[in-house]
């Protein structure tokens, strides 16, 4: 019988805060990662994996796909996780034998007998959704070959799934002549013992977790008043590793949603966003699908930041929002 940990059992969600307060340049962001901080549990675990669950149980096809050459690099993914986690956090994972339990929800699932696919079954393990990511020789470059992707902000695995890195990335303003190329060296010279992460910031109008469209309808009940608890604030951890034997890479993600009156006690933070946000040239605005409410957001991070002696220097008095 196995028993679930106490909220002490696990880390406290660390408070990311990406943004910062200089003209805007596209790029990687890349990080140097320690492989035990690979994976980043936290309490709301069991109410994340729970929703995981609801997901791959009534939006599987939406959710989940695996082409047949990901069968390898799948497998050796969940034999890293079955490691990983158990030795990392034992007081939320354990292994026996074939049995792996996952402490925060009462899960126990067979490792090898188990009819789902290991990349399905790696998924619902972690908080973070998985993307595998394999080098294909009648391209020359990376494809996507199989994912987990249970929160996505605002990307359907339909449209990515098989695609190349250019193709997945080409909405995003400024990817094919800034960065596409850079992209594609990095992916190349990866190496296995040299992990990376980065962070990704965006501001939402909903704080659900599965978010594969975007709307963008004006939200005239945004006001400055009440933006700080009708915007979200989603943070992205991802992480990109080099599979050791089949040499895959795999790309994790955990989302992270929070308030934006999050930052009310944080003025500096408030100061930042609000130069950050107005720093993204349109195209890229439009492409975070900011301009329903970003005014609101402004004035409100602006008032913020002015409360507490931070600052937020509006750069024009016309709305940015256009």
């Amino acid at each position: 019988m196995t028993t679930s940990p106490s909220d002490s059992a696990f880390p406290s969600p660390p408070d990311y805060a990406p943004f910062k307060a200089e003209p805007f340049r596209l790029s990687m962001g890349l990080m140097p990662l320690e492989l035990k901080d690979w994976i980043e549990p936290d309490v709301q675990c069991a109410v994340e994996l729970k929703e995981k669950e609801r997901l791959l149980t009534e939006r599987h096809a939406e959710v989940f796909a695996a082409l047949p050459e990901a069968a390898s690099g799948s497998a050796e993914t969940l034999a890293l996780l079955v490691e990983h986690l158990p030795s990392r956090f034992p007081e939320l994972y354990k292994k026996s034998g074939d049995r792996f339990d996952n402490l925060a929800t009462g899960q126990q699932w067979g490792i090898h007998n188990t009819p789902l696919h290991p990349l399905d079954l790696a998924g619902r393990l972690v908080q973070e959704d998985l993307c595998l990511m394999q080098w294909q020789a009648h391209t020359q470059v990376y494809h996507l070959v199989g994912a987990s992707l249970c929160f996505p902000t605002r990307w359907r695995l339909a449209d990515k799934i098989g695609k190349p890195l250019n193709t997945i990335h080409a909405p995003i303003p400024g990817y094919a002549d800034q960065l596409a190329t850079t992209m594609d060296k990095f992916f190349g010279r990866l190496k296995v013992e040299k992990p990376v992460w980065r962070l990704n910031w965006a501001l939402m109008d909903d704080p659900t977790l599965f978010q594969p469209t975007r709307s963008s309808r004006k939200r005239a009940d945004i006001t400055p008043e009440n933006a700080g608890d009708s915007i979200w604030l989603r943070i992205e951890r991802q992480t990109l590793r080099r599979l050791p034997y089949t040499r895959d890479i795999l790309f994790t993600i955990r989302v992270y949603v929070r308030p934006l009156a999050h930052l009310a006690s944080q003025p500096d933070h408030a100061a930042r966003l609000a130069a950050a946000l107005r720093a993204l040239p349109q195209p890229v605005r439009r492409y975070k699908n900011l301009p329903p409410f970003l005014d609101a957001s402004l004035a409100w991070l602006d008032r913020a930041a002015a409360r507490s002696g931070g600052k937020a220097t509006p750069t024009s008095d016309a709305p940015l929002s256009e």
